[in-house]
């Protein structure tokens, strides 16, 4: 397979890059944390938490990337599709479609 040029052509590629259900856990805690985060920054008027947010929720992906799963982090090539992934990828999970 090549380069992807569209999000559905990424998005198989993505989910190869998760197919451990440990990294899936992760990436589920750590957008979990991260909307928690933007919760209390809207709440709070607090901007401080928006950092805390992305270093949390990245860095529990990140970790499950270089220490469960043992691969590069694919926002690190494709960030946007990444982003739009984790949130397609989150949705999956609260619905019970993605656990397996």
């Amino acid at each position: 397979m090549g380069s992807p040029t569209n999000f559905r052509e990424f998005w198989p590629f993505y989910l190869s890059q998760h197919s451990r259900p440990a990294t899936r856990f992760f990436h589920f805690v750590g957008t979990t944390f991260g909307l928690l985060c933007l919760g209390m920054a809207l709440s709070t008027r607090d901007a401080l938490w928006l950092p805390v947010g992305l270093v949390g929720s990245y860095g529990l992906a990140w970790f499950s990337h270089f220490f469960i799963e043992k691969n590069r982090p694919a926002t690190f090539t494709y960030p946007v599709w990444s982003f739009i992934g984790d949130f397609k990828m989150y949705g999956l999970m609260w619905c019970g479609k993605l656990w397996r």
